[in-house]
C-alpha cells in the first residue's frame, strides 16, 4: 500500500456536493459520485471522517432574512445536515464502505449520538464516520463544526472540499488577474478576509496548529493526490 501524507483526515464539504443540476435537494447519482471519491481515499488505508453542510436543503441565513428567529433557522439547518449525512452513508454502504453517522442533536432511531471516543474507535476499526447536526449549537457554521471535530478526533488535516482549485484573493471567474495562493498563513487568511472558509473555523485551527487544505473536490483524484504527497490546492498553516 502506498505511503500516505496524512493518516486520519476530516473532510468538510458543503451540502451542495449532493445536489442535482438545479443546485437543490439530494441527487442519489451525485451522492454515489461523492461516495466513490471517498472510497478511493479510504482504499489508501486513510481513516476518513466527514462533516457535510445542509445548504442544498436549507440555509439559516434565508430564514433569518425573512424574520425567522436565528436559533430556529440554525437548528433547521442542523437537521438538514443529518439528512445529507444519511444519504451519503447509504451511498457509501452500497459500495462496501462501513459507515457510521453521529449527530450532535440526538435522534437515536436514525443515528448515534456524537461521542468522541466512540467516533475514534469507529475510525480505528476502519469505518468512515459522518458527523451530522453541526456543533449542535446555533450561531456556528459547519466549517466550525468541521474544525472542532477534526481537533477532537485527532485528525492530521482538515480538507475543505470546494468547486475551486485553490484560494484566490478575488473571484477567479470574475477577475482573471486574481492571485492564487499555494500556501497562506492563518493570520494572512484572516487579515485578507477571504471568504472560502469561516473565520471562526480558521482561528480554531490556528490555535491548535491544525493545517487546512482547500481544494477542488471534483478535480480528478484531487484528495487522493494530496494524500499521496502532491501539491494540490492551498494549504493554510503556520508559516
Amino acid at each position: 500500500m502506498a505511503e500516505v501524507r496524512f493518516k486520519r483526515i476530516l473532510l468538510k464539504m458543503g451540502g451542495e456536493a449532493l445536489a442535482g443540476p438545479e443546485g437543490f435537494g439530494i441527487d442519489p447519482t451525485r451522492a454515489q459520485e461523492v461516495a466513490q471519491i471517498v472510497r478511493d481515499v479510504y482504499d489508501l488505508g486513510v481513516q476518513v471522517a466527514i462533516v457535510i453542510g445542509g445548504g442544498n436543503l436549507w440555509r439559516g441565513s434565508i430564514g433569518k432574512s425573512l424574520g425567522m428567529e436565528r436559533s430556529t433557522a440554525d437548528h433547521m439547518g442542523m437537521i438538514a445536515t443529518v439528512m445529507n449525512a444519511l444519504a451519503l452513508q447509504d451511498a457509501l454502504e452500497r459500495i462496501g464502505v462501513v459507515t457510521r453517522v453521529q449527530t450532535a442533536i440526538e435522534m437515536r432511531t436514525v443515528a448515534e449520538p456524537y461521542i468522541r471516543l466512540r467516533a475514534i474507535r469507529h475510525l480505528d476499526k476502519g469505518r468512515v464516520v459522518i458527523f451530522g447536526a453541526g456543533t449542535g449549537n446555533p450561531y456556528f457554521t459547519t466549517d466550525t463544526a468541521g474544525a472542532l471535530r477534526a481537533m477532537e478526533i485527532g485528525a492530521d488535516v482538515l480538507i475543505k472540499a470546494t468547486k475551486v482549485d485553490a484560494i484566490y484573493d478575488d473571484d477567479p471567474e470574475k477577475n482573471a488577474g486574481a492571485r492564487r495562493f499555494s500556501e497562506i498563513s492563518y493570520i494572512d487568511f484572516l487579515n485578507l478576509r477571504l471568504r472560502v472558509m469561516d473565520s471562526t473555523a480558521v482561528s480554531l485551527c490556528m490555535d491548535n496548529n491544525l493545517p487546512i487544505v482547500v481544494l477542488n473536490f471534483w478535480q480528478k483524484d484531487s484528495v487522493k493526490r494530496l494524500l499521496l504527497g502532491e501539491s494540490v490546492g492551498t494549504i493554510i498553516r503556520n508559516m
